[in-house]
């Protein structure tokens, strides 16, 4: 996809409060984004910068909640990072994006205004399934997005602890299953880990993991009470709707 303007659709996020430019094919943003923008905290003036943003979807969603916030989408893929762009401006939001590829050195970032002790938030959805153990998309752009190397999440949060100020908080999303793998990134540097485990539905294990973790902290662990995207009839349930909607924080 990069250096080509895709063909797009317009889909409507959080009640419709939020609107996004999206690829007709390849990765497209869905439940994962609204779960990780609605388990990040931040206030108003917070210097709050999404890794791997793709179309903006959890950053801007973020925005969407969070007024005054300064805003930087990082992602590599020039496609993808010009619709950010654009959806930036068709939800009226300010925000600095950044072709940058995650992986990159110290000095990269600096040269792109993300230098050390920079940020109060790092957000992120990096690619998570693991590639000896899923069948590849046959779509480039997809296989990119979801397919992770056995080093992807120690870079991704190797990055965000650099760029994060002492006590600044990283919000991720990760399968379920790669919780080890979860902790261990995160042992080095970061503390007052907190885990949300998100299920399809109440008589199903967790699916995905929403995690929020702080710079030098040293509380303990603590494992949140799971969220239940579906009731006993299949249909959404009535917190996992608000969340969706933009209505309701997730607590962490």
């Amino acid at each position: 996809m990069t250096g080509t303007r895709p063909e797009v659709r317009e889909d409507a996020f959080l009640g419709g409060r939020l609107r996004l430019y999206q690829p007709l094919s390849g990765h497209r943003a869905g439940h994962d984004a609204m779960l990780l923008a609605a388990a990040t905290p931040g206030r108003s003036g917070d210097r709050i910068v999404d890794f791997g943003a793709g179309v903006g979807a959890a950053g801007l969603a973020v925005a969407t909640r969070l007024a005054g916030i300064d805003l930087t989408l990082v992602e590599r893929d020039e496609a993808l990072a010009d619709l950010a762009r654009r959806n930036a401006v068709l939800n009226g939001i300010a925000a600095q994006v950044c072709t940058l590829d995650v992986t990159a050195g110290a000095e990269v970032f600096s040269d792109a205004g993300l230098g050390p002790d920079s940020a109060d938030v790092v957000l992120m959805n990096p690619p998570f399934n693991d590639s000896e153990r899923h069948r590849p998309s046959p779509d480039q752009n997809r296989r990119a997005a979801h397919l992770a190397e056995p080093a992807t999440l120690d870079r991704w949060v190797h990055a965000a602890r650099r760029v994060l100020k002492s006590g600044g908080a990283l919000s991720l999303i990760w399968r379920s299953d790669g919780l080890a793998e979860v902790l261990a990134a995160l042992g080095r540097g970061f503390g007052g880990v907190a885990i949300r485990p998100v299920h399809p539905d109440a008589g199903k294990p967790a699916i995905r993991i929403l995690v929020r973790a702080v710079k030098g902290s040293r509380a303990p662990l603590r494992l949140c009470p799971g969220l239940v995207l579906a009731d006993e009839t299949g249909l959404p349930g009535e917190e996992s709707l608000e969340i969706l909607a933009g209505a309701q924080v997730l607590a962490m």
